[in-house]
């Protein structure tokens, strides 16, 4: 695995997207670690996904730059070393878990041992020679899950991976997630569940395409006085949108 010259594997500045008529992004700023995991957490239609896909070079952007590990966003030569999923499942209906995961696998050229154990990461090895027509929107998205992890990349952007999954799914994907940040892969998910905000080490507050904060989940415990990560969001959104009196 390449590694970025610098500590960021995301460096985001004055960055505005519109879509149509609506300012999908306004200004927005920000940095991610490489090695950690950062939370994109917001209610739904905040930006999150506007600002992921400016991250991964699939969005045209009005202004500003998004630089990721050291080259500018939708460079070619990130596409072996960016994972992307998206809400919706990226897999062929007509193939089994193991033959996606195999295609992709050989699209970046890894070994075929890898394939096995990228399945039984996600919790799909009882599935394995299913086909994907057959999966249930939560097995789909574990698929899409593995054909990314499949590459090794460096860094990984998950669009709300854990919707519709069981709680203990959910919880093994996330120690999934920090056992890959161990190894120096960066992880950028979004979510609009806020008890998954502890499992980061890195949090980005949207609303309205703006970010409202970027801190740790101790840090705005500290700067709200609450103990609920939910509470704690609400009163950071009031105190930095209020109108000045």
């Amino acid at each position: 695995m390449n590694t970025p010259s610098n500590s960021l594997a995301v460096d985001v500045h004055d960055l505005r997207v519109r879509r149509g008529s609506h300012l999908a992004l306004d200004d927005v700023s920000l940095q991610v670690s490489r090695g950690s995991i950062t939370g994109l957490l917001g209610p739904s239609g905040c930006g999150k996904t506007t600002l992921m896909r400016s991250i991964v070079g699939s969005q045209i952007v009005e202004s500003g730059t998004v630089t990721v590990l050291d080259l500018p966003a939708g460079t070619a030569e990130l596409r072996r070393r960016v994972g992307y999923v998206t809400q919706a499942a990226s897999v062929y209906q007509d193939l089994t878990v193991t033959e996606n995961v195999s295609y992709f696998a050989s699209l970046y050229g890894r070994p075929r041992a890898t394939v096995g154990a990228t399945i039984d990461a996600v919790g799909l090895t009882s599935h394995a020679r299913t086909r994907a027509d057959a999966l249930s929107g939560g097995q789909l998205g574990r698929v899409s899950l593995a054909c990314a992890l499949v590459g090794d990349p460096e860094l990984l952007v998950l669009d709300e991976p854990t919707v519709g999954l069981d709680p203990l799914l959910r919880v093994e994907l996330w120690e999934h997630f920090r056992s890959l940040a161990r190894r120096g892969v960066t992880v950028l998910v979004s979510s609009h569940v806020m008890d998954e905000a502890d499992r980061c080490d890195d949090l980005l507050l949207m609303r309205e395409g703006r970010l409202v904060g970027q801190l740790t989940p101790a840090q705005l415990r500290d700067q709200t006085g609450e103990t609920r990560l939910e509470d704690a969001f609400l009163r950071l959104i009031r105190t930095r949108t209020e109108a000045p009196s």
